[in-house]
């Protein structure tokens, strides 16, 4: 089975993707990353997928093989070419994808950050006139977006205090670039992995360096400064609260960084959310530290909605 790896043009920027799979199936899978990740982190998963349906994996912008245009902040005046980061920009960027590119149903697939960006991708198709090609979303460690403003009550009280600097500090371009350099380097990408990947399966070469390749860019220290200042934006449990399609978890039971606890409490409170899988012994990204158990998962989703599509 061949994978299509293509560009597409959108709002004057190239955009990478990836498919595998037959093209003419009633249902597409799109996965989306997380953040610093790209197409490739669904290494394992999109070969698998593609055996039961068409399956797209999309860049961000800002990341992978995608444009790396300059941030500019919400109260910035942006330069020519420049973005605003975040939920907006990405969801947009997604939902134009399955409309202009994908044309038919499709099932939503997001790792951390990449989960907020489905679930506001899907809030757009279904604000768009006509029917929503979108049959249901799958967050798989969705970011809970812990620092957000609108998440301050949940915070220590210390942090009322140091906020004001912290956000001062990260504006600057000079130390955005500079955190962003040391952080990009092999060793300490695998450093972080190790964190990420409780059980140290499937920490490789080939992960480091699909994960170190695109920080090599000019512009990549630029979607960094953008989502680091992002204080204020969708968070998922809003996003899923104002949703007609059904969303599925799946999580990793050791994630560091999006606590099980409060996937477990989205799954008690919101209507939308209609099932959590826990993925033993997993941390942040189960489909690639625990991609037989996570594809299983995933592949129920798809044979669910693959009958359903042409409605």
């Amino acid at each position: 089975m061949t994978e299509e790896h293509d560009r597409w043009r959108w709002n004057r920027h190239t955009i990478g993707w990836s498919l595998i799979g037959n093209t003419d199936a009633p249902l597409a899978v799109i996965l989306i990353h997380g953040f610093g990740a790209n197409t490739e982190h669904w290494r394992f998963n999109q070969p698998v997928l593609a055996k039961a349906t068409a399956t797209y994996a999309i860049d961000l912008l800002g990341f992978g093989r995608s444009d790396q245009p300059k941030a500019h902040l919400k109260d910035e005046v942006g330069e020519s070419g420049s973005v605003q980061y975040g939920f907006d920009l990405w969801g947009r960027q997604v939902a134009d994808f399955c409309r202009e590119v994908v044309g038919r149903p499709v099932l939503l697939v997001g790792n951390s950050i990449g989960g907020v960006v489905a679930l506001r991708a899907a809030q757009m198709l279904e604000e768009t006139p006509g029917l929503s090609p979108c049959r249901s979303v799958v967050l798989i460690d969705c970011a809970q977006r812990l620092m957000d403003d609108k998440q301050l009550a949940s915070q220590p009280a210390w942090m009322t205090w140091v906020r004001p600097l912290l956000k001062t500090m990260v504006r600057q371009r000079w130390l955005s670039t500079a955190l962003f350099r040391n952080a990009a380097r092999p060793g300490v990408i695998r450093s972080v992995l190790k964190q990420a990947y409780p059980s140290g399966a499937n920490i490789d070469d080939a992960l480091v360096n699909l994960l170190y390749q695109p920080t090599q860019r000019d512009g990549a220290a630029e979607a960094f400064r953008g989502f680091i200042n992002l204080f204020d934006d969708h968070l998922a449990p809003q996003l899923m609260g104002n949703l007609t399609v059904p969303v599925d978890l799946i999580w990793g039971e050791k994630d560091p960084w999006e606590p099980l606890a409060e996937a477990m409490n989205w799954a008690e409170t919101i209507p939308t959310v209609r099932s959590l899988q826990v993925i033993t012994g997993a941390g942040h990204c189960p489909h690639d530290e625990a991609p037989e158990t996570v594809n299983q998962q995933l592949l129920r989703r798809v044979q669910e909605h693959a009958s359903a599509a042409p409605d």
